[in-house]
């Protein structure tokens, strides 16, 4: 467990077909679940995406400002596997955002790519022209390999997050104290911003799931917890 493809690579290996992250809209009543399998195809969608259509490289900086959302997870295993650190905006070299991020990132697509997210269901495209130079993900990224590999694959020292190697945050995620192993998580974190990453990252080291929840109605937190079986929450 030094590094995230060989984390996924692993759980792909034992149970390919079980709920990895499974997100829930309060609001507007959308369910998505992504098993292990089909999150690791999300995730070589999308590293090919930053990697060979946008020349991104092991060592380089993503931002990602989204909100809690299922792409969350998607975009920080892409960012893994290619090498990228998932770091603040002002240390990115390319970001990734949803639609309340164009007004902050569009101006700055002629700079760096800037990659847009509708948050549609299935991932699709925006439904109205986006900024001049944005990329749209519902477009781009169904063109994508179910498989990746990358060509200077990142090792255990090299970084996750600002100040902290993949080996580290693998070794603190399998020492988390979140839920058990094998345990699922139900959070309203956003797994995408810095205090809510070990809401993905500790699920996936131990051998568990999470259901991400955005727009929570306190009034059905317990009754989605009931349905998905949850055994641990966050916060």
């Amino acid at each position: 467990m030094t590094t995230f493809t060989t984390l996924l690579g692993s759980l792909l290996g034992k149970d390919p077909g079980r709920p990895l992250v499974t997100y829930y809209d309060h609001a507007t009543g959308e369910r998505v679940e992504l098993s292990v399998t089909t999150y690791a195809n999300w995730v070589a969608k999308a590293a090919s995406l930053l990697a060979e259509e946008h020349d991104l490289e092991r060592g380089q900086g993503l931002h990602l400002d989204l909100p809690t959302h299922w792409l969350g997870p998607v975009f920080l295993g892409a960012a893994w596997t290619v090498g990228l650190v998932v770091t603040t905006a002002d240390h990115a070299d390319a970001v990734v955002c949803g639609p309340e991020g164009l007004a902050t990132w569009g101006p700055h697509a002629a700079e760096l790519p800037v990659l847009a997210c509708s948050l549609l269901p299935m991932g699709v495209r925006f439904s109205e022209p986006l900024p001049a130079g944005v990329h749209d993900v519902g477009i781009e990224v169904w063109s994508q390999p179910d498989a990746f590999t990358a060509w200077d694959p990142p090792g255990p020292d090299d970084l996750a997050l600002p100040g902290v190697t993949q080996a580290e945050l693998w070794r603190t995620a399998a020492a988390g104290s979140l839920l058990t192993d094998g345990g699922r998580l139900l959070t309203e974190a956003n797994p995408a911003s810095p205090p809510g990453v070990a809401s993905f990252a500790e699920p996936l080291a131990r051998g568990g799931s999470v259901v991400l929840v955005s727009h929570a109605d306190p009034g059905r937190l317990e009754a989605t917890y009931a349905a998905e079986r949850a055994t641990a929450r966050f916060p």
